[in-house]
């Protein structure tokens, strides 16, 4: 790999929103940290619910319903971004 700029990494808004991390930390792993485990996959689930209601209204169904579905994994423990790094 080229040194300098780091390489771009393609956008991914379903399983890895840029807008979701701050240097090495997705913001889900810091509300683990502070809310713990069971508290984050009910807020998993609450929002799953949000991205399913709104689908068809915001003009990107297809990535809500993408997006309803990560947190539903996440919810019953199975987490998205393991599958997604492998």
């Amino acid at each position: 790999m080229a040194r300098g700029r780091p390489r771009k990494v393609a956008a991914d808004p379903v399983n890895q929103p840029a807008h979701y991390r701050t240097g090495d930390i997705e913001c889900i792993d810091a509300m683990v940290q502070v809310f713990g485990e069971d508290a984050v996959r009910t807020y998993a689930r609450i929002n799953a619910f949000k991205y399913q209601w709104r689908a068809a209204y915001k003009g990107q169904e297809e990535q809500d319903v993408q997006k309803a579905l990560w947190y539903l994994r996440y919810a019953t423990g199975d987490d998205p971004r393991k599958a997604v790094s492998q």
